[in-house]
C-alpha cells in the first residue's frame, strides 16, 4: 500500500486526482497540501495546512511514495510577476527537490503543451524549466503531462476559456497526424492517466495531449 502526496487537490485536475486516489486500493494514505484548512471526511486523507512561502518547514511531511503536483495559476489571478514566478516555477521546483531528498520514488507533474525552457513567454518557459528540474533529479518514475486546452468545470468563470471550449470542439476533428497533440482534453482524463502511469509498467516520461488520451481509452 502506498502513500501519495498531492499538491493542488482543489484545482481542476487535482480534484480528479484526489478522487482517483481515494478510490484506488493501492493507496492507504493521501497527504494533501493546502493553503487553508479544509474538512474532508475520509480515513485515507491527511490534510496538511501548508506555508508555501516556507516549504522547508514541511520537509518532514513531504514524505511518501509518489508525488502528484497539480498547482497552477494564471496571469489574471496572479498579476504580480514575482508571485506568478513563485507559483509556476519556484514552488514546483522546490517541492520536487524536497521530495527527491526524502526518497519519494515517483513524481507526476501537470505541465503544458509546447513547454520549453527557452520560450519567450513566461508560462511555457516556467513549465519547461520545471520539467528539466524534475527530469534531472532522477526519480524512479516520472509522468510529465503536457495537455493542450484543458476542459472541465472550473469554480471561477473565465469568458476566454468558455470561448476556447467552443472553438476547440470545432477544431478538434481537424487536428490529425502531428497536430493531434493540439486537441483539447478533459481534466478527468489527465488525472486518470496520471494514476495509470503511477500504477502500471510505463517507462515513458513525457506525455503530449493525444498520448494522455490514448492511455485511458
Amino acid at each position: 500500500m502506498k502513500t501519495a502526496l498531492l499538491f493542488g487537490s482543489t484545482g481542476l485536475v487535482g480534484g480528479h486526482v484526489l478522487t482517483q486516489l481515494i478510490q484506488n486500493n493501492n493507496y492507504s494514505k493521501i497527504k494533501i497540501f493546502v493553503r487553508s484548512s479544509i474538512q474532508i471526511n475520509n480515513s485515507k486523507i491527511e490534510v496538511i495546512q501548508t506555508d508555501f512561502n516556507n516549504l522547508e518547514k514541511h520537509k518532514e511531511e513531504i514524505e511518501g511514495d509518489e508525488c502528484f503536483f497539480c498547482i497552477g495559476t494564471t496571469k489574471k489571478n496572479s498579476p504580480d510577476k514575482n508571485e506568478y514566478q513563485r507559483i509556476e516555477l519556484d514552488i514546483p521546483k522546490q517541492v520536487a527537490q524536497i521530495a527527491k531528498s526524502n526518497n519519494v520514488k515517483s513524481y507526476f507533474f501537470v505541465s503544458s503543451g509546447y513547454a520549453n525552457s527557452k520560450s519567450s513567454g513566461d508560462y511555457l518557459k516556467y513549465k519547461g524549466l520545471v520539467e528539466e528540474e524534475i527530469l534531472s533529479l532522477g526519480f524512479s518514475k516520472i509522468g510529465i503531462m503536457r495537455p493542450s486546452f484543458i476542459l472541465g468545470n472550473r469554480k471561477e468563470f473565465r469568458l476566454g476559456e468558455k470561448i476556447g471550449i467552443i472553438i476547440f470542439k470545432l477544431l478538434n476533428p481537424l487536428f490529425i497526424g502531428p497536430l493531434k497533440k493540439m486537441r483539447s482534453i478533459h481534466s478527468e482524463t489527465i488525472a486518470n492517466a496520471m494514476i495509470k502511469i503511477a500504477n502500471d509498467n510505463i517507462d515513458q516520461k513525457i506525455f503530449e495531449s493525444d498520448q494522455i488520451s490514448d492511455l485511458v481509452k
